[in-house]
């Protein structure tokens, strides 16, 4: 008579779904598929902003920074030098970045107000 063992070589099937099950409970549970896409959207916004920035806000800016220059523009304080276009630049990103955010938070995502009881 031949002794029948299982064969433990080969993982079992049932293991393998259990955690592909949990997998996308984990993905439910957590949004992670609208926080990715959400993520994306918000890269391919701060290219667009950067680019109004770049191209459209800062040339009317530029006639007033010393030589043209805003992205290059600098501050000199003896060996210091502070690279105040690029900053400029940067804050104006942040505060039209900053504001879409707020128009969507307010006009896109109005949530009902909880009264207290």
């Amino acid at each position: 008579m031949v002794d029948q063992k299982e064969d433990t070589t080969k993982p079992k099937l049932n293991v393998h779904i259990g955690v592909l099950k949990e997998f996308k409970e984990f993905l439910k549970e957590y949004k992670v598929v609208p926080l990715a896409i959400a993520f994306i959207i918000g890269v391919a916004a701060t290219a667009l902003i950067q680019s109004v920035v770049n191209n459209l806000i800062m040339p009317l800016i530029t006639p007033f920074i010393p030589g043209g220059a805003w992205q290059t523009a600098t501050f000199h304080i003896g060996p210091i030098v502070i690279g105040w276009g690029a900053l400029l630049g940067a804050i104006i990103n942040f505060v039209i970045i900053a504001f879409v955010v707020f128009l969507i938070a307010k006009y896109l995502l109005k949530e009902v107000k909880v009264t207290k009881k």
